[in-house]
């Protein structure tokens, strides 16, 4: 039986249209996972379904049942009983989700059913706590939200979404920030309490690994529609799949079996959702396209034991796309000079400890060593704390070096003033993990990528101008980006432009800070082959933090894996993947979904 129907939902928001005619259900006890690019149309759907849509936003077409009841006309009042109680939603960032000024404790206890005692409150709080394994619930409900970390805040969240005891929860990509380990743990709890409370489950999510873990049912949206619902598990998986969008996002996955090849990046981007679309919205982005794809929408195809697919393709005989055969190895061998040595590199750190005047020494950085060659990508692999970007800002001089030895490019930086490291600072450049704050939005884009220039000497101010619009070029953007503003690019575009800004003053080293984390399967696979062209062509050493464990196996020729300040493996990419010898490391890839 159905806890939820979803049928011809379309949502109206100004001029635009995120969601349009979308029809799925789930069963009681059952995972549904939508799966998809952003700006499909994803979160915009669960939102409808709570009926949480942003201000201007509507419900324009379709019919919302949910454990009996319509929901697109049930007056607000009777929304806010439903929530919590009938459906419960895990948004993204738990940072921005939990107020900052409440103790975890207090906003789980608002979420609770009325009428207990606050005797009873404060127990059922350290009970749900418990449940979702954060330590010592009787303390940690007196926390507030920064004082826990990453993979506790997310705890939390679910924490307080199960407290109203919902029939349906919603997970909108839960795991996104997390590194492997956390993930691996979130998604194990959220589905063994599913499973406890036999609670239906809708999953968002842009991670294929996620959706095959996670899934009885997937449906993959494209540009506010479903493409194709397929069932998993039972002898069945996502590799069934026939449309080719999602073959496409299957393409792009980074893996050691896929070095040496350029990733099938999907050309073009998600169209925009305020015009009218004719025929098949994925024609243009689609090596299939034929001539019923541009003029005539395509119509649902049962392809049995409930897979459906809208895509033209099932007219003709045996048309599904295959898998891309491996192209011109583009990952370079590493060349012989070194140009980044590390040498028992220590950071400390000094915390407040709570008691007067009392402190501690923390060690964030505890004496790793290693070398870097020309055209070689090293990947730092490890926990959030681990220490990883800690030992890159001390490389780059953002962060004191308590002892050891950095030389870049035959020159020993560590230990230099702010005005004796600048001559040097050109020589290692960083591309951060987050391009939404990483770039200045009060400046034009030709402006980040002179600023660099002018601060650092590179070339001469009559050439800039022409070094820009080549850089632009170079990383896959048009010339007339120099004119435009941060905010006016896709996330990937940001992060192609941050490397811009990186290469602007021509380094020796690029340092990648999870450059990929945030980004789509499809736009990750693009600037995973950009980073691969730049190595090529500009004899790039590389020092490559992640989590991401598939992209490490794609991109880099060395791996050192970083537990509590301290490199404890370190190895041929190869062998750390399928070979780990250290406990922890072989933990990390067991996480790996």
């Amino acid at each position: 039986m159905s806890l939820l129907n979803v049928d011809n939902l379309s949502v109206r928001i100004g001029g635009v249209t995120p969601v349009d005619g979308v029809s799925f259900s789930i069963d009681a006890g059952e995972s549904f996972v939508l799966l998809g690019e952003s700006g499909s149309g994803k979160s915009m759907t669960a939102l409808a379904i709570t009926r949480l849509l942003p201000s201007g936003g509507h419900i324009t077409a379709g019919d919302i049942l949910f454990d009996g009841q319509q929901l697109q006309f049930l007056p607000e009042s009777g929304m806010r009983r439903l929530r919590g109680s009938g459906m419960a939603m895990i948004f993204q960032e738990p940072q921005t989700s939990l107020n900052p000024v409440m103790t975890i404790g207090e906003q789980i206890a608002e979420a609770l059913p009325p009428g207990s005692s606050r005797a009873a409150q404060r127990a059922e709080v350290i009970r749900l706590l418990d449940e979702v394994g954060i330590p010592n619930p009787q303390t940690r409900l007196h926390s507030y939200p920064f004082e826990l970390s990453g993979g506790q805040k997310q705890r939390a969240m679910i924490a307080q979404a199960l407290a109203g005891q919902p029939k349906l929860l919603i997970a909108d990509e839960p795991t996104t920030a997390l590194d492997v380990t956390l993930q691996a743990q979130i998604l194990e709890l959220i589905r063994r309490l599913a499973r406890e409370r036999a609670m239906s489950l809708l999953m968002i999510t842009h991670d294929l690994g996620v959706a095959r873990h996670m899934a009885d049912k997937v449906g993959i949206m494209y540009a506010g529609q479903l493409v194709e619902t397929l069932p998993v598990g039972k002898g069945r998986g996502i590799e069934q799949a026939f449309h080719p969008y999602t073959l496409k996002l299957m393409d792009a996955v980074p893996n050691l079996n896929r070095a040496g090849a350029r990733l099938a990046a999907i050309p073009g981007r998600v169209p925009p959702l305020d015009q009218p679309f004719h025929g098949c919205r994925f024609a243009d982005r689609c090596e299939h396209a034929f001539s019923p794809c541009a003029g005539t929408p395509p119509a649902w195809t049962a392809l049995g034991q409930g897979h459906a697919v809208r895509c033209h393709l099932t007219a003709v005989s045996d048309a599904r796309s295959k898998p891309e055969k491996a192209v011109a190895a583009t990952v370079i061998p590493p060349g012989q000079e070194t140009v980044l040595k590390v040498r028992d590199l220590e950071v400390t750190f000094i915390q407040r400890t709570g008691q007067l005047f009392g402190k501690q020494r923390i060690r964030a950085v505890d004496g790793i060593s290693f070398d870097l060659a020309g055209s070689e990508t090293l990947a730092l692999v490890g926990e959030s704390g681990c220490g990883k970007t800690t030992a890159v800002k001390a490389i780059l001089g953002l962060t004191p070096v308590t002892h050891g030895e950095v030389i870049l490019d035959g020159q020993r930086v560590s230990g230099l003033s702010e005005r004796q490291f600048k001559p040097h600072r050109k020589l290692a450049q960083i591309v951060f993990q987050d391009p939404y704050s990483s770039l200045n939005p009060r400046m034009r884009v030709g402006d980040i990528l002179m600023e660099g220039m002018s601060a650092l000497d590179v070339d001469a101010p009559s050439s800039r101008e022409a070094a820009i619009a080549s850089l632009l070029e170079k990383v896959g953007l048009p010339q007339d980006t120099a004119f435009k503003y941060p905010h006016e690019f896709s996330g990937g575009q940001r992060q192609r432009i941050a490397i811009a800004r990186a290469l602007a003053v021509k380094p020796r080293v690029l340092i990648c800070d999870e450059p990929t984390s945030a980004l789509d399967v499809s736009v990750q696979a693009q600037i995973l082959n950009l980073l691969v062209d730049l190595q090529r062509e500009e004899g790039l050493a590389m020092v490559f933090i992640t989590h991401n464990l598939a992209a490490v196996g794609y991109l880099a020729h060395r791996v050192a894996v970083m537990k509590e300040g301290k490199i404890v493996e370190t190895g041929a990419t190869r062998d750390i993947l399928t070979r780990p010898q250290h406990p922890y490391t072989q933990g990390l890839l067991a996480a790996v979904i």
